[in-house]
């Protein structure tokens, strides 16, 4: 057992947080992704699911844990809305504002093309599948660096 962690970040989860390394990315999407078919080509090959979170939920949970990579200007990613590059949606706008909150700090947020997105996933750690429903609940976490000894 284990105190302060939320009871939301399941053992694979927390197995795969630990065991990064700086600037590795997690992949965390929601349920419309292609999950088993990228999470094969990732280094862990893991697919991790958390069944009844959304997508702010995930991240809420995940970067209350997970340090933000800030040797790079942009530490998350997000899939770009086809045919609306510049469209920030309602829920990805929620996650940078987590990010933003969970790091204390401003955090940038790039946009990938959808198919930039699916082979950047690729190269990821591992994927976080969650119950989120609405579309381009798609995003890249950087791993960052923990300086203080916590």
């Amino acid at each position: 057992m284990l105190k302060n962690i939320p009871a939301t970040l399941s053992p694979d989860l927390l197995w795969c947080l630990a065991s990064m390394g700086h600037a590795e990315r997690l992949v965390l999407v929601d349920r419309n992704f292609p999950a088993h078919d990228v999470a094969r080509h990732t280094a862990t090959g893991k697919l991790i699911e958390l069944p009844g979170l959304d997508i702010p939920q995930a991240a809420r949970a995940i970067l209350s844990v997970m340090p933000l990579d800030d040797f790079i200007p942009d530490p998350v990613s997000r899939m770009q809305v086809v045919g609306e590059p510049d469209r920030l949606l309602p829920m990805q706008a929620e996650v940078h504002r987590i990010a933003r909150e969970a790091e204390g700090r401003d955090v940038g947020m790039e946009a990938l093309e959808r198919f930039a997105f699916y082979e950047a996933a690729k190269k990821g750690f591992c994927v976080v599948r969650t119950s989120e429903f609405r579309p381009y609940g798609c995003f890249l976490f950087t791993m960052g660096v923990i300086f203080d000894g916590r």
